[in-house]
């Protein structure tokens, strides 16, 4: 007998997103935070391409717009002269580009449209610990006034942070190192002659050609706002205040307990002279900063646990991995860890998924945080600028639109060819013809809230023939949980068909995929592909089905 059919423990922007994605499917969920309110502070604020990508499925993408403000560029300065002036502009068939939007907006959008599902955060609640057995999990939870009681799960999904209690509980490793270095946030008000919408990193290199000082300004929503980050005066120094920047160190038990947290620190909070200080010394152009609203100090370690989970206990987030802020890249892919895990955790609560499902979340998702892991730490040290890759690919990469399951279990081996192969991201593009609409529609219009989706493409009618009985045969053994489309080229006699149908009014669909022929493409609800089959087959495409559902 359980309480509920998940259990999740943290309820920042991953356990927000693990929380949301359950619910609109129907599971039973609990989420439970040792915070009483949502803090008010700008800590995490970039939000990628590839997360509003997400957003979008979720439903929350305009939301999210309506709150965020364009992150339009970065403006790189080397001892006062300017290096690099890197665009943030992604290709056309991109849907959106980068935002700048504060946690606390992040997590009030993610939210309201989870409690529009019924499901509210129990706040001052935390977990303490919990135990595991075949059927479950049973948590331990306290809360602010210090009553204790047990909470019975079928899964727990650990979304508490860097310190979090699941990892520790679970016994999991999270090595890593620490950076030597201290750092201030602040959000302040900046009177400066650069480019709206731009971010600002400028660096001083020393004698040794090492980065001893920097300063970086994201913009923020709101007029002449930024996130200023930069390192700490001595006098609010725990390590004596050096500035000389060090490779990061190995972080044992007495670096580990040392450690800032993000957050305020009433003791030992930045002041303005200090911030002002830091631009006198740093900001490529005169500047007059006011009308700070938080200010914090903190230090920067990269670590990553052994595993994102054991038996029914799973990771996200910051409880599976945490890395240097560069690229914003820490919260979007806690994010995505977060969705990839929750479609899969709510197929095998509904009892549709095959039992390997589940062991796919960290053969596909930990890769991701080692990648993240390295690269950050390395453009720590010498900024994105000095990434040996070219522009485009580095853009992309920070967009996280490069992330692909070519070697996980459940999607087929990717086929010698062009265009995306099984585990790519799916790309959106646009000039889709719906008989009864009267606007061209884009791809992602149609896997907007969708699980699974089956798109089925023929450049020919008699291409066609089959597809009905193929879409009912998948629907079946999807049990419900699919979605069929038939995307024929323009032109195409589509009057034999029952499967819905839209044709590839200007040929992007058929150019984007680089199609030729019959094909079926099946797409995750995390928005990659986990098929793509030629010509369009029965057998083939049940089998693809069958790597993700119980047959």
């Amino acid at each position: 007998m359980t309480d509920t059919q998940v259990l999740i423990a943290g309820a920042g922007p991953v356990g927000l997103t693990a929380a949301l994605e359950l619910r609109r499917r129907g599971v039973d969920c609990r989420i439970v935070d040792r915070l009483p309110e949502r803090l008010p502070f700008a800590k995490a604020v970039g939000v990628q391409p590839r997360t509003l990508e997400i957003w979008e499925r979720s439903g929350v993408a305009r939301a999210a717009l309506d709150a965020a403000t364009p992150l339009s560029g970065q403006l790189v300065y080397v001892n006062g002269s300017l290096e690099a002036r890197i665009e943030l502009a992604v290709p056309p068939q991109v849907p959106y580009g980068f935002a700048s939007l504060p946690q606390y907006e992040t997590e009030r959008v993610l939210g309201e449209r989870l409690a529009g599902h019924g499901t509210a955060i129990e706040r001052g609640t935390e977990l303490v610990s919990f135990t595991q057995d075949a059927d479950g999990v049973t948590g331990r939870l306290r809360t602010a006034e210090g009553e204790e009681r047990e909470l019975r799960a079928e899964f727990l999904v650990g979304c508490d942070g860097a310190h979090s209690v699941v990892r520790k509980g679970l016994g999991l490793p999270f090595e890593g190192g620490a950076f030597p270095e201290e750092y201030m946030l602040a959000d302040v008000e900046l009177d400066w002659d650069l480019p709206a919408g731009h971010a600002v990193r400028a660096m001083h290199l020393g004698d040794d050609g090492a980065v001893d000082d920097l300063l970086v300004c994201i913009p923020l929503p709101g007029r002449s706002r930024y996130r200023i980050s930069t390192r700490v005066p001595p006098e609010l120094s725990t390590t004596g205040g050096t500035r000389t920047a060090g490779p990061a160190q190995p972080a044992g038990p007495a670096e580990a307990a040392a450690q800032i947290p993000h957050g305020l620190e009433a003791d030992r909070a930045p002041r303005m002279e200090h911030i002002e200080a830091a631009l006198k010394r740093l900001a490529p152009v005169p500047a007059v900063a006011s009308t700070m609203r938080w200010s914090s100090v903190f230090r920067i370690s990269h670590r990553i646990a052994g595993r994102y989970g054991e038996g029914r206990v799973f990771l996200a987030g910051d409880a599976a991995h945490i890395h240097p802020p560069t690229g914003a890249q820490g919260m979007n892919t806690g994010i995505q860890d977060a969705y990839n895990l929750a479609w899969k955790l709510a197929l095998t609560v509904e009892g549709l998924a095959q039992p390997r499902l589940l062991d796919s979340y960290d053969t596909e998702r930990r890769p991701v945080g080692e990648e993240v892991v390295e690269r950050t730490v390395r453009h720590a040290a010498r900024g994105v600028q000095a990434d040996p890759d070219d522009g485009a690919t580095v853009l992309l990469r920070e967009a996280q639109l490069l992330i692909s399951y070519r070697d996980s279990p459940v999607v087929e081996a990717a086929p010698d060819g062009p265009g995306p192969a099984p585990g790519d991201r799916a790309p959106d593009c646009t000039g889709l013809r719906d008989p009864i609409a009267t606007h061209p529609l884009r791809l992602y219009d149609l896997l907007r809230e969708r699980d699974h989706v089956l798109l089925l493409y023929a450049s020919a009618a008699q291409e066609t023939e089959g597809f009905d009985e193929l879409a009912d045969s998948a629907r079946n053994v999807a049990r419900g949980a699919l979605t069929c489309y038939a995307l024929l080229a323009p032109d195409t006699d589509a009057s034999g068909v029952l499967t819905p149908v839209l044709h590839d009014g200007e040929g992007e669909f058929r150019r984007q995929y680089a199609l030729d022929g019959s094909t079926a493409l099946l797409v995750r609800p995390d928005g990659h592909l986990a098929a793509r089959i030629s010509p369009a087959g029965h057998l083939r495409v049940l089998a693809a089905l069958s790597r993700v559902f119980y047959t």
